[in-house]
């Protein structure tokens, strides 16, 4: 008790400071605590999923690295180090499965796929008042070792994997339909080539018929949100790849699909947060992957950098948050899986609260009169204001513990669950 009264009192003065500015920060957690981010189950078991015949990843540059103990080994286990992980973030989130992480008593085929294998999941969702998001998982197949799935010269390869999509897109709905929340489905597709191709147009004309296939079915948008995702390149698709950003954002604005844009998809040179407001102007709704790439799509933890504060600046300021659904993406098996989705998860929390503290009204003014030095003034003098104390705030009143009080009880769970699994 005393050490919320402390929290309190210092969380009072940074109240003033702000409001010195014009920023309610009563307002501002208020506002945070209606934003959901969608954890991603596959960071708990390093991208395995639970298919009996999938012999590892393959494709698409897809890889997790480190062999850190206490991994996920079933469905049961990946539920429960998910609970433990989501009890230590402040907020009410949300699930992202993919579909090799279906439980199926009798195995059953990607194409055969249905609401029923993941009723696990839906379950445990609904008991925890959590909303889900759904992937189509294209690799780690054995009719995807050529490297093309949806864009396969071979039909008997593309069908599979058109039916496929259609079946995630039913999954999808009914995961939506049950917990009354639309679900995120997203495409993407490890498809290219490791050295340069003559035919750069065929694939990409086949994986447009094949995606116009799988959504020629029209379903409830309360129910359902299609979606698309884009790569530079990959291990094996170093040349060529065929979704790229400039497909895939010619196809959701014809026909209205949500894109994705992946923090880890582009060049280290690119910066996603400048592309926001500009696809923002064709599409009604993105979905964000938030990754972290070090010089390559290495998929590392987020952490609170610029361009982590600068995505959330951008949501912020544009007035996107209702328009922008935000997903993690990373999978580090070099540290402790559970702590991997709280930091990352915490980071993003935090760069949305950093941005709706801002007194973003002021600097617009500022910027509208012209006046560039007082601009740049503010902009640097916010960064030094007392966002920390407002953090831990939010956090003690969302019963979640402030600063680092978090990992003692990772360590814990790791000492009496984790690290008894072989």
């Amino acid at each position: 008790m005393s050490n919320l009264k402390s929290i309190e009192k210092v969380y009072q003065l940074a109240r003033e400071r702000y409001a010195q500015l014009g920023v309610d920060s009563d307002k501002a957690i208020e506002a945070l605590r209606k934003i959901a981010i969608s954890l991603h189950c596959w960071q708990g078991d390093d991208v395995g999923g639970f298919e009996k015949s999938a012999e590892g990843l393959s494709g698409g540059g897809i890889m997790a690295t480190g062999a850190y103990p206490g991994k996920a080994r079933t469905a049961d286990e990946l539920r429960a180090d998910l609970d433990k992980a989501m009890s230590l973030i402040p907020g009410r989130h949300r699930l992202n499965l993919h579909a090799m992480y279906a439980e199926t008593k009798v195995r059953a085929d990607r194409n055969e796929l249905g609401a029923e294998h993941f009723a696990g999941w839906i379950d445990w969702a609904k008991a925890n008042g959590l909303g889900m998001d759904f992937n189509a998982t294209f690799f780690a197949h054995p009719k995807a070792e050529s490297g093309f799935t949806l864009s396969s010269a071979d039909d008997r390869i593309r069908k599979f994997w058109v039916e496929h999509g259609i079946v995630c897109r039913h999954i999808g709905a009914a995961m939506g339909k049950q917990l009354r929340t639309p679900c995120v489905t997203n495409i993407w597709i490890p498809d290219g080539s490791k050295d340069i191709p003559v035919d750069r147009k065929g694939p990409r004309e086949r994986l447009k018929k094949s995606l116009d296939e799988m959504f020629a079915e029209k379903i409830d948008r309360r129910y359902l949100l299609d979606s698309v995702e884009s790569k530079l390149f990959g291990i094996g698709s170093e040349s060529y790849v065929v979704g790229s950003h400039e497909f895939y954002l010619g196809y959701a604005i014809a026909n209205k699909t949500l894109l994705c844009l992946d923090t880890g998809h582009f060049h280290p040179t690119e910066v996603v947060s400048d592309k926001i407001s500009a696809v923002m102007t064709f599409l009604d709704e993105i979905l964000l992957h938030v990754s972290r790439g070090v010089r390559w799509d290495s998929d590392h933890v987020v952490i609170l950098s610029d361009e982590l504060k600068a995505l959330a600046e951008e949501m912020v300021r544009g007035g996107y948050l209702d328009r922008v659904h935000i997903g993690l993406d990373f999978f580090d098996a070099s540290i402790n899986r559970v702590a991997a989705w709280v930091i990352g998860t915490r980071c993003m929390i935090k760069a949305l609260l950093i941005a709706l503290l801002e007194p973003t009204p002021k600097l617009r003014v500022m910027e509208e009169s012209g006046d560039f030095t007082s601009r740049l003034a503010m902009l640097e003098e916010i960064k030094t204001l007392p966002f920390g104390a407002v953090w831990d705030y939010y956090c003690a009143k969302q019963d979640v513990p402030a600063g680092g009080g978090w990992l003692k009880e990772v360590r814990q769970y790791e000492a009496k669950v984790t690290s008894l699994r072989e």
